[in-house]
């Protein structure tokens, strides 16, 4: 039988590889707006970070999210993603 290969993404917070179900998404919808998919299956551009705070903040600090989606973003967006991100870590 043969082994199903596990997907991995790389965390654009740490740099991490880890399994794709185990990381949150951040998505840019074709209309540009940003938000957290849960179901990892919406359509658009993504990004994945680990379900921490500490990733999320290294993110925002070494700019990898404005990398992955080869824009700036603003610091609104950046404040609703955080607000996001505590309602996923309760």
């Amino acid at each position: 039988m043969a082994v199903k290969k596990v997907p991995l993404r790389q965390c654009v917070g740490c740099g991490e590889m880890k399994n794709k179900k185990e990381m949150i998404r951040i998505l840019k919808t074709a209309e540009g707006d940003f938000t957290l998919d849960a179901t990892g299956r919406k359509n658009g551009r993504g990004a994945y970070l680990c379900p921490d705070m500490e990733c999320f903040r290294k993110a925002v600090k070494n700019h990898g999210l404005e990398r992955s989606f080869k824009m700036a973003i603003p610091k609104e967006v950046y404040e609703a993603l955080e607000k996001e991100m505590e309602q996923i870590g309760q």
